[in-house]
């Protein structure tokens, strides 16, 4: 846990350092070690107990003087800069810098002007007309911002699941851990892999409950107590989410966890089928009057009620338990099943590693190739690449290729989707790549027909293969386009483009609902990580999640296949 918050307070001092207007290697060397710490395997106090300030400088972005921050805030559980920050502009960065085009420098002027510190404070405002005179701002930024709070509001009072899953999966193996436990395991919105989560849910099997919930409420992360009972209690964690731990009887474990993952309308459905049978679910089983019929497991429990078992992520009453019943469930994708990932950033752009450090780590993973996608010219803040450089990218690829060994990288790009529909890299060097993957990075509020119509006209490039973040949304940052989605698929579909699942934490576009809409209509797609840094292919089991939740199977995923088929389907 201590590696999220650690990220957190880095993207913080990122933002400080922009107010500041501090040199912009300066600002991305925070936003670096964040990237890199909220995507860390190993736990950073693990890592500073086997090898102090030296071992933390060995972790990728992570230079002496951000080593040294780490250490204070392990020693300490605070950093002294920036504290300082805080207290010289005292505002809640997260849910302001949250509001759409509200940047590190315009919140300091609205906090110097206006004493603005929170989302409140800047609704009033916004209400009030105050906003639209200061200079820089105006009428139209004003109503922006107000259109900004509303999603702002509804985003903050959910967690991204990159965000949740690793402390969730920590306090998991911190209970399985303890000798007086049996089974630990996390439930709710969590198991069924939400793209955000409102809080945490934990179930315990355990002949001593007391102690369990001792444990529980004294854990070293904890913010507040909301409650503690015999079997039940209830916490915040220090990084703001509510989390609740019920400890059960062994035999309605498979009950306790159907009911208490969800959805709460699969539940329904279930207790419907019960009752029709002439039985009671609840959570402690299933019965026929006072007999105990099922529910030490879940298997068993979906058998009793006539139906085979149902995956986690897709009970959410849209059909499965039709499904379950003709035995026509989907065989869903598995993290095991992918071979490739068809979206990498590297240092030839906005990326923190070589091409060869991203190969090798790869490799790690268990992929069998990559598709190096760096950004191509008109994206200038990311030192896109031109014609020229794409070419002497793809000799260094040649090159790598030739001494590397259970790993092929391809060579490709991340090109930029221009206003009218054109995309930023001509022809014939397109031509030249192996996967061309292409993406709106600008000019994100066009009205809905003209956006549409943009995509589709890129799409129709006959060396346009992969639409990546086919909705630019960025989970509580960014909402989608304003796009005909349906539009877009039948689009895909008539020009054989393959539509991705970018499992970028922040992003997991699409969405499962489009991805089922998209296996519905015969279109294929592609899960990648839109690694930036060598531990980002980690992010791949959120994509697979993602793909999950929309039914999607191994055929669907044209990286779940052999390199060799996978590259016959593109254009």
């Amino acid at each position: 846990m201590k590696n999220q918050e650690l990220a957190r307070i880095f993207r913080h001092i990122a933002l400080y350092l922009e107010m500041d207007n501090e040199i912009i290697f300066k600002i991305r060397a925070y936003e670096n070690a964040a990237n890199s710490l909220e995507s860390l395997p190993e736990d950073i106090e693990n890592i500073y107990k086997k090898g102090g300030v030296k071992a933390l400088e060995d972790v990728q972005g992570v230079g002496r003087g951000i080593a040294e921050k780490i250490e204070e805030y392990l020693k300490t559980g605070k950093i002294k800069h920036y504290e300082e920050m805080k207290k010289r502009v005292p505002v809640d960065i997260d849910s302001l810098s949250a509001v759409e085009g509200l940047g590190p420098k315009k919140i300091l002027i609205l906090y110097k002007k206006l004493k603005i510190k929170n989302l409140k404070d800047l609704e009033n405002s916004a209400q009030a007309g105050k906003i639209r005179k200061l200079a820089g701002f105006g009428a139209k930024t004003e109503e922006n911002i107000l259109k900004g709070i509303g999603f702002a509001k509804t985003s903050n009072e959910r967690f991204p699941i990159g965000v949740v899953l690793p402390v969730a999966v920590e306090i998991e193996k911190r209970l399985q851990s303890l000798p007086y436990v049996k089974r630990a395991i996390v439930a709710g919105s969590i198991r069924r892999r939400k793209e955000t989560i409102g809080d945490a849910d934990f179930l315990v099997v355990s002949e001593q409950p007391k102690k369990v919930m001792d444990y529980f409420v004294s854990m070293p992360d904890i913010a507040r107590v909301y409650g503690r009972g015999e079997t039940k209690s209830m916490i915040k964690l220090k990084n703001g989410l509510d989390a609740d731990l019920r400890v059960v009887p062994e035999r309605s474990l498979g009950a306790a966890l159907n009911y208490f993952t969800g959805s709460k309308e699969h539940n329904v459905a279930l207790r419907t089928i019960a009752i029709k049978k002439g039985m009671k679910l609840n959570e402690y089983g299933l019965f026929r009057g006072p007999r105990f019929t099922a529910g030490k497991d879940e298997e068993e429990l979906y058998k009793a009620l006539g139906l085979h078992y149902i995956e986690p992520e897709i009970r959410e009453n849209t059909g499965e338990i039709e499904a379950s019943r003709k035995n026509t469930l989907p065989n869903l994708i598995s993290c095991d099943d992918l071979k490739g990932d068809l979206q990498v950033q590297t240092a030839w752009t906005d990326g923190a590693n070589s091409i060869e450090e991203m190969a090798v780590a790869a490799k790690q993973h268990g992929l069998s190739y990559i598709v190096i996608t760096d950004h191509t010219k008109s994206l200038a803040v990311a030192g896109g690449l031109d014609e020229k450089r794409l070419a002497q990218q793809s000799k260094e690829i040649d090159r790598l290729n030739g001494r590397l060994d259970g790993i092929t990288v391809l060579k490709g790009a991340e090109v930029n989707i221009m206003k009218d529909g054109s995309l930023d890299i001509d022809n014939p060097a397109l031509r030249e790549l192996d996967v061309v993957g292409f993406a709106v990075h600008s000019l994100f509020k066009m009205p809905k027909k003209e956006m549409t119509e943009r995509i589709i006209r890129a799409m129709n490039n006959e060396h346009a293969d992969i639409l990546f973040h086919p909705t630019g949304r960025e989970i509580g940052k960014r909402p989608p386009f304003d796009i005909g989605i349906e539009k877009i698929i039948d689009a895909a579909k008539e020009t054989g483009t393959v539509l991705e699942i970018d499992a970028y934490p922040s992003r997991l576009d699409l969405k499962d609902e489009h991805i089922r809409l998209a296996i519905k209509n015969g279109v294929k797609l592609s899960i990648d990580s839109d690694a930036h840094n060598k531990n980002h292919f980690r992010f791949l089991e959120f994509g697979i999640a993602q793909a999950r939740r929309g039914w999607a199977e191994k055929k669907d995923i044209i990286n779940a296949w052999p390199l060799g088929k996978m590259k016959k389907m593109l254009k």
